[in-house]
């Protein structure tokens, strides 16, 4: 489910498949938006995963953080060829709004950036019911709009919520209706 992210994950397709020639991509957006999951499932599908360096919540990097990401950057530019790798980076704000060194900043800037818009109501039940038939198991319309409306709405929580979800209901080896959901989340306390 890519919403209005379809270019931000068309470009970090290809990087996982070693078709971008970027050394730095930057990715901001709002806390649970989904950056730190781009992160690293780019990183897991990459071809050569050891070539995506990953550099999350660079916001909160002290002042020794902040010269080892800028020094990293620059050893990345420097190398040539096949070994030559790709900073992925994400912070809360565009890089020229960040609390960092300048030089950073404009390190950051240099490649492609890019915000990670979060997605509407309407877009994350599709994510919910398509997560759910990967994972194997149908949940009811009335299931999703209820954890919409009942739970934090943000990727990560729905997705631990989905999981347990589909845990109790395998437990109980009953279908996950609206009953259950209840259920369930009234289990999780």
């Amino acid at each position: 489910m890519t919403g209005r992210n379809a270019e931000l994950v068309a470009r970090l397709q290809d990087l996982a498949a070693a078709r971008l020639p970027e050394t730095v991509v930057y990715v901001w957006g709002e806390r649970g938006a989904g950056r730190s999951h781009l992160l690293h499932s780019t990183q897991r599908a990459a071809r050569h995963p050891d070539r995506v360096i990953l550099a999350d919540d660079v916001d909160s990097l002290d002042e020794a953080g902040q010269i080892a990401l800028f020094n990293r950057i620059n050893r990345i530019r420097e190398t040539t060829g096949d070994e030559r790798g790709t900073l992925l980076a994400a912070g809360s704000a565009p890089p020229a709004q960040l609390g960092l060194r300048d030089d950073l900043k404009s390190r950051l800037a240099w490649g492609l950036v890019y915000q990670v818009h979060t997605l509407t109501d309407e877009e994350k039940g599709r994510y919910l019911r398509e997560e759910a038939a990967r994972r194997g198991f149908r949940i009811a319309d009335d299931a999703v709009a209820y954890l919409l409306t009942h739970v934090r709405r943000d990727l990560p929580t729905l997705v631990t919520v989905l999981a347990h979800l589909d845990n109790y209901s395998l437990s109980l080896k009953r279908p996950l209706t609206l009953p259950l959901v209840r259920e369930a989340l009234a289990d999780l306390g």
